[in-house]
């Protein structure tokens, strides 16, 4: 049997990296009585996988994980002996029951939506200025790990938020194909904002299939 799950991470498991978290759906699986399916080989595995590793730091609203059971279970058993046995900061939203032979999960994914919460007021001029000249260039040229690549064709779409007259954060869809993956941070940099004087929350995954 193969399920995918729909969580959100946030409060102290915002700082657990993504193999950690792994082991922490291994451990909630095994308290849960879970009857999780496992690979072959010398080292067998657990039969876990998530579609898009979450930065360090960042709340994960609507996070998706596939798992294989060897048993056919009920689903909303499932879903209650899970987040029963759940560490704080992990709250199961959804279960779906779906076919064993999907594609892999992680190649599915097209693109990641974020929002971005400003800590301290901003200048909302300068803020859209910058919206403006990022949508019209035909090339936003970075280095990452001393390789250059061009951030433009990662960004699928960049907006402001307003509450009360104020500027208070973006909204942005980018890349998370495992080809092609932009990030919030960069595109902050690009604005001469730090990321640290953000919040930053992965509002959910755009599947090839949605």
């Amino acid at each position: 049997m193969r399920v995918r799950i729909t969580f959100s991470k946030f409060g102290p498991l915002r700082y657990i990296g993504h193999l950690d978290l792994h082991r922490i759906w291994e451990r909630t699986c095994r308290r849960a009585g879970i009857p999780l399916s496992y690979s072959q080989g010398f080292h067998p595995q657990p039969r876990l996988s998530m579609a898009a590793a979450l930065p360090l730091g960042f709340i994960g609203q609507a996070e998706l994980m596939d798992m294989w059971l060897e048993n056919e279970e009920e689903i909303l058993k499932i879903l209650n002996r899970l987040q029963e046995n759940a560490p704080p900061g992990l709250i199961l939203t959804d279960i779906q029951s779906i076919e064993l032979h999907q594609p892999a999960l992680q190649t599915q994914v097209l693109f990641a939506n974020y929002k971005v919460e400003f800590l301290d007021p901003v200048d909302g001029d300068e803020i859209v200025h910058q919206i403006d000249k990022m949508i019209f260039s035909k090339t936003i040229v970075r280095t990452r790990r001393s390789r250059e690549y061009d951030l433009r064709p990662l960004i699928d779409s960049i907006k402001y938020t307003v509450s009360e007259g104020s500027f208070t954060g973006l909204a942005m869809r980018l890349s998370a194909s495992p080809a092609a993956t932009g990030r919030p941070e960069e595109i902050l940099s690009e604005f001469g904002i730090k990321p640290e004087d953000t919040r930053i929350t992965r509002t959910g995954l755009v599947l090839k299939t949605e």
